[in-house]
């Protein structure tokens, strides 16, 4: 694993969804399973999605899939459902630092980016998660 990818389910800030309907809206897509290996949830809960040792299905872009987690996060646009917004509440956040701190002493040469790092034309995660986490 080279890489961490913070990405945000693209639903409107304040609605609540869980990995369950991720997994659902993703299968109706025709894929396999949900393509993300987590999910934090609007109060902070912490869904398993893919196994990790299973390739996702979160930034086919490049190749990243291989070589990549996938961790999303409820939210990310505003209520329009259309404009990108960070929607993260605080426990949003906490979840996800406390994630990515685990998911980095396994991994400690992944490096963490946002979707949109991968894919330009992408607002995903609606925040700039490779500075906000830099430090990690």
């Amino acid at each position: 694993i080279a890489e961490i990818i913070v990405h945000c389910s693209a639903t409107p800030e304040g609605k609540d969804f869980t990995v369950d309907d991720i997994r659902r809206w993703h299968k109706q897509q025709g894929w396999s399973d949900i393509g993300y290996h987590y999910v934090i949830g609007r109060h902070g809960e912490l869904w398993t999605g893919r196994d990790v040792d299973v390739q996702g299905a979160h930034c086919a872009a490049g190749g990243h899939n291989r070589r990549s987690i996938g961790v999303c996060y409820i939210g990310g646009c505003a209520r329009d459902g259309k404009t990108a917004k960070d929607t993260r509440t605080l426990a949003q956040k906490a979840t996800m630092l406390s994630l990515l701190l685990d998911l980095k002493k396994l991994y400690p040469k992944a490096q963490i980016y946002g979707h949109h790092d991968f894919e330009r034309n992408k607002d995903c995660p609606s925040f700039d998660a490779r500075t906000e986490y830099k430090k990690i």
